[in-house]
Order: structure tokens, then sequence, then C-alpha cells
């Protein structure tokens, strides 16, 4: 894990083939929750355009992206996919915003299972499956970042 920034807001990213699902924290740290889930724009960027401003509206002083391992915690080809979009979203935001990767193993799924479970099927699920995958990552992340000071 890199140096803690300090105080402020973190942005969770759920990078998928499709759509990419963005949770923000409360400026404490302590809290994620769903912010918005983004058409993926593999051609003309503008979806890490929109993930810039976002940093820029909500002061984020870190990002955390998720990267997909196989269950044998190898990186496939989602993975690689995954930090190529980090690394773009890094030199979008230039020095002065981390971007950071971290595991993101069964975080759809789970995400699936509580949505699944609060009555939200099929296509209301999918709208918002990719925020609840970010919600996922960011949590796990503050949370990691609160055992280790």
């Amino acid at each position: 894990m890199s140096p803690d920034p300090g105080p402020g807001r973190r942005l969770g990213v759920d990078v998928g083939e499709v759509r990419v699902g963005v949770a923000l924290s409360d400026p404490s740290g302590v809290l994620a929750t769903p912010l918005v889930t983004l058409r993926r724009d593999r051609s003309g960027g503008e979806d890490i355009d929109a993930l810039a401003a976002l940093v820029a509206e909500h002061e984020v002083v870190e990002v955390v992206v998720g990267l997909p391992r196989t269950l044998a915690g190898r990186h496939g080809p989602a993975a690689a996919a995954a930090a190529a979009y980090a690394r773009t979203l890094a030199e979008r935001l230039g020095d002065g915003v981390p971007v950071q990767l971290t595991d993101e193993r069964l975080t759809t799924v789970s995400a699936v299972r509580v949505l699944a479970e609060r009555g939200v099927r099929g296509r209301k699920q999918r709208a918002v499956v990719d925020q609840a995958a970010a919600v996922e990552i960011l949590q796990s992340w503050l949370e990691a970042r609160r055992r280790a000071r």
C-alpha cells in the first residue's frame, strides 16, 4: 500500500468492458457510497475526462481502481486492461492525485448478490451493479487504510 495522501475524499473505480462504476468516500474516508456509472469510451476517452472532472469537483485526494484477479490470484487480460486504464487515468490527472490499484476479486459477484437480496434484478441491476462493485472496492481500500494506521 502506498503512502496515505491524508484526509479527503477517495474515488473508487470498477472498470468493465462496457461501463465504469464510480463510488465516492466521505471526506473522512470512512464510508463509500455509489456515485455514477459511466459508459466506457475506448476511442475518445470521454470516461477518463468524466473521471477527471469528478476528481476536481469532489476534491478527491486519491483514486482506487479495482484490479481483477482470478481466484488463484493471477492476473489475466481483464487485469491488464484495468492496469492500462489506471495508467491512462493517472496520466490525465497528473502528479497531484495518486491512482492506486487494488485487488477486486469477486466484488461484482458480491455486488450482484447484495442487489438481488434487496430485490434489484434485471435491467435495474445492470444499471447499478458497477457502482455497487466500485463501493465494494473503495470500502475495502478504506478499511485496509484504517487497519494500516
